[in-house]
């Protein structure tokens, strides 16, 4: 998945979902936790595949991920392409008005757009994209 787009969570925790994820992701898909202070979209097929990479694993190893799918939630579009954001994920990832939904490869993010500005004029300095085409051998 590519592209940025600013959106907004409304009084309700609904968040547009742009069109071209959409097509990505499905008419429903899972939401968790991620890696960074934003959360993470993966569609129904990603999901499943993630599913079972877990159950493969030791009963120590599910212990840790655990937190992946306790928060996890099962978001439906609307007829709108509005998805409802349960209030645990916005709050853990500071969602509160302002989201910048992110293509991440094989998932969306949804960041705080304050904070995924940040994180992008880090990640987008010419020596950081430098690394970026090195490790990917471009």
């Amino acid at each position: 998945m590519t592209g940025i787009f600013q959106h907004s969570v409304d009084a309700k925790g609904r968040l547009f979902i742009p069109a071209r994820l959409r097509e990505e992701l499905g008419e429903s898909f899972h939401v968790t936790l991620s890696l960074e202070k934003c959360l993470s979209a993966f569609s129904s097929d990603s999901w499943a595949k993630f599913e079972d990479k877990f159950n493969t694993l030791s009963r120590d190893d599910k212990k840790r991920m655990r937190p992946l799918f306790s928060h996890a939630a099962k978001c439906d579009l609307d007829g709108q392409g509005r998805i409802l954001l349960p209030q645990g994920l916005r709050v853990w990832a500071g969602l509160t008005r302002n989201v910048t939904v992110v293509g991440a490869g094989d998932c969306a993010q949804f960041w705080d757009s304050d904070e995924w500005a940040a994180v992008d004029e880090i990640e987008t300095t010419p020596d950081n994209i430098a690394g970026v085409f090195r490790e990917l051998d471009f």
